[in-house]
């Protein structure tokens, strides 16, 4: 005969098991991870939690006990690898794994050394992980219930989780103030870093499932929103006027703020009594016929925006290097804390000579060396939770400089010197354009860890080196993590060079690391000097993101100060080197997502400036750096989302009003990316 009471107890007892364990969980991580868990997030952690570990209960009692137990330990087991495993992550790459990356697991168990040394230096923090685990494991025969639920208990329980979680979901919806309110993060868009911190690990976890599975909804565009792009109103400034190449010859726009340049003006054509003209990098596109004839009514709203969007100007850098070959490396890791006049002197003499820019930015975003290297490349915004690049394999993608240089006849390949799987960058790559090799499709290099840059350069050049006009273009993997001499083959490499310098051993393979990187840009430029071609060879450098490998107390050491993580972590170098050029200082801030529009500009090629997100930096549009976590940075200020505060420049006087219309700016730049992602919109617009 059942002990009434004893059941009871059981019963009441371990219904308060997995609330407690996943409380218990979500407060260690966001200590861990966050430093608080003092905010409006531990409201609605609490809240998500309670209606989930209700579902979870009523599965973990369906049964006898020992089924009851096993059942309980099984999804006990779930969720704690969860915490664990995105704790892993989060300490290696500095972001969270989506549900669309588990399918490229394999990828990531590469770096088997990086996640042993990671649970290693975390084991502390994983062992509290595990403590309710452990808990149900050796104490679950004393409150897990001998018998299964009774049906009508079921229905209660189920009934009350699917109420609280409809409540919760309201309250949500009812949080809509502000750039990143409850409601647009829940609804409207996937930020995991930020989500995390708002409705807890599991929550977020789930958000990611329901996008993986249906998809983020395209947002409900408010009659206020459309209005925005109603009768060729910009809502960034007024847009100037606009004539077809059918009146002009070529598009040009006018506007009061321009000077006059008539000679941009086929001589046929009076200007007389015309108001200020300038010539933009714009295509001839018809936006407002497309949206008119359009049936997709998301898509008619894409055609409204760009038609919103002011294009860049030509200017005095246009065309500046037409004709030149040109060499693009996304460099792995790299950062101003790299460059040193005497370890890495060619990358040192390249900024030196070449453009500098001093106010550079490479954020990182969720899948952080693909997303890293797809804005680079595009000039897009990935979409979160996805692997953008990848997914870019199948639309039209005409702003690469690949298809762009292969158009004029260029011979345009691209490298990547470890697998060229890795990432599906043989989906990606060829569809940029580019004839790809990596190693294990013919390029031939010693296979190590990581491999090297300069083995790399030397064993590519002879393929392009005399074929002019090219355009190549380098993925580089010497600059990877783990930053140590023991599993780093480039540290190891290197280490009599940095041996004696005045930092831990991190910061010192680092350096070991990025002096590969020199050596290849070494032999390089040797090389294109013998052959007489470097005055017509343009390099290009810039990171995937900044040096993860490395703690902030590492980066703060190479630094000379501390490194403020929101902002300065992701300052860096751009290196745009052509030999005998003027050397010349930029300081408007950009960033990586600048540098496809940059680059389009200085070669003079035929482009619609209006579908990137990004803007040419030597343009006069205003400064626009964007980062993930929806913080920006301005020729005014910087805004940083997370503590929403705006800070403004020294003697710069705004009004919130300007915050809150350089924060719409940047949502929508996040939506219509992910749009043209989405719709292969390039498709629409674009004649092959």
């Amino acid at each position: 005969m059942i002990d009434t009471k004893t059941y009871d107890f059981k019963r009441y007892a371990f219904i308060l098991f997995f609330p407690i364990s996943i409380l218990y969980m979500e407060i260690i991580f966001k200590v861990a991870i966050y430093k608080t868990i003092f905010n409006i997030g531990l409201l609605y952690m609490i809240a998500f939690t309670i209606p989930l570990s209700l579902i979870l209960y009523v599965f973990a009692t369906a049964y006898s006990l020992k089924v009851n137990k096993n059942i309980a330990i099984l999804l006990s087991s779930l969720v704690t690898i969860i915490y664990i495993s995105q704790l892993v992550y989060q300490r290696i790459f500095y972001t969270y794994y989506s549900l669309y990356s588990v399918g490229g697991a394999g990828q990531v168990f590469q770096f088997w050394r990086e996640v042993l040394l990671t649970i290693k230096n975390n084991v502390f923090m994983i062992l509290l992980f595990l403590i309710p685990l452990m808990i149900l494991i050796i104490c679950g025969n004393r409150f897990v219930p001998v018998n299964k639920t009774k049906l009508e208990y079921k229905v209660v329980f189920a009934g009350i989780a699917v109420m609280l979680q409809f409540i919760v979901v309201g309250v949500v919806h009812i949080d809509n103030t502000g750039d990143l309110s409850s409601n647009y993060l829940y609804n409207e868009t996937f930020m995991p870093d930020v989500a995390v911190n708002r409705f807890g690990l599991v929550t977020s976890m789930k958000l990611d499932l329901k996008n993986l599975l249906f998809g983020i909804d395209t947002p409900a565009f408010s009659e206020d929103f459309l209005d925005d792009f109603d009768d060729n109103d910009s809502y960034i400034r007024e847009y100037p006027r606009y004539f077809s190449k059918e009146e002009l010859g070529f598009p040009v726009y006018l506007d009061k703020t321009i000077l006059n340049l008539p000679a941009y003006f086929p001589p046929n054509i009076d200007v007389t009594g015309r108001e200020n003209v300038v010539s933009y990098n714009a295509m001839d596109i018809d936006f407002e016929s497309l949206s008119t004839s359009e049936k997709d009514e998301n898509v008619s709203i894409m055609h409204k925006y760009f038609n919103s969007i002011e294009p860049t100007n030509k200017n005095k850098y246009t065309g500046r290097f037409k004709g030149k070959n040109l060499i693009m490396i996304t460099a792995e890791g790299f950062s101003t804390w790299a460059i040193d006049p005497v370890l890495t002197p060619t990358l040192y003499k390249m900024v030196q000579e070449g453009f500098n820019f001093t106010n550079f930015y490479t954020p990182i975003w969720g899948v952080s060396t693909s997303d890293g290297e797809y804005v680079t490349c595009t000039g897009l915004i990935p979409k979160s939770g996805v692997w953008s690049f990848y997914r870019s394999g199948s639309n039209l993608m005409p702003f690469t400089m690949g298809n762009q240089f292969s158009k004029l006849g260029y011979g345009t390949r691209a490298y990547h010197n470890h697998s060229y799987t890795y990432y599906s960058r043989d989906v990606s790559h060829p569809n940029m354009g580019y004839t790809y090799k990596g190693v294990g499709n013919g390029l031939e290099i010693k296979e190590s860890w990581p491999e090297s840059d300069l083995e790399m350069i030397n064993v590519t050049m002879p393929e392009f080196i005399n074929e002019q006009p090219f355009h190549t273009y380098y993925m580089t993997v010497s600059g990877h993590l783990q930053y140590n001499f023991g599993g780093n083959a480039m540290a190891a490499k290197n280490k009599e060079l940095v041996k004696d310098l005045p930092y831990s051993e991190a910061v010192k393979a680092y350096i070991a690391c990025n002096i590969e990187l020199d050596k290849a840009m070494e032999a390089l430029l040797a090389e294109l000097e013998a052959e007489g071609i470097a005055e017509n060879t343009v390099i290009s450098i810039s990171p995937d993101h900044y040096p993860y490998g490395l703690t902030v107390e590492e980066m703060s050491e190479r630094a000379g100060s501390d490194v403020e993580t929101n902002f300065e972590m992701f300052h860096t170098t751009f290196i745009l080197w052509n030999k005998g050029m003027k050397p010349t200082t930029v300081d408007r801030p950009c960033s990586s997502l600048d540098i496809m529009p940059t680059l389009s500009n200085l070669f003079g090629l035929e482009f619609d400036s209006r579908l990137f997100m990004g803007r040419d930096i030597f343009s006069d549009s205003d400064p626009l750096v964007i980062f993930s976590n929806r913080s920006w940075i301005t020729d005014k200020g910087r805004y940083n989302s997370i503590k929403k505060e705006f800070t403004p420049n020294d003697g710069v006087v705004v009004d919130e009003e300007y915050r809150k219309k350089i924060s719409k700016i940047v949502n929508d730049k996040f939506t219509f990316s992910t749009m043209i992602l989405d719709y292969d919109y390039y498709e629409k617009v674009i004649v092959k």
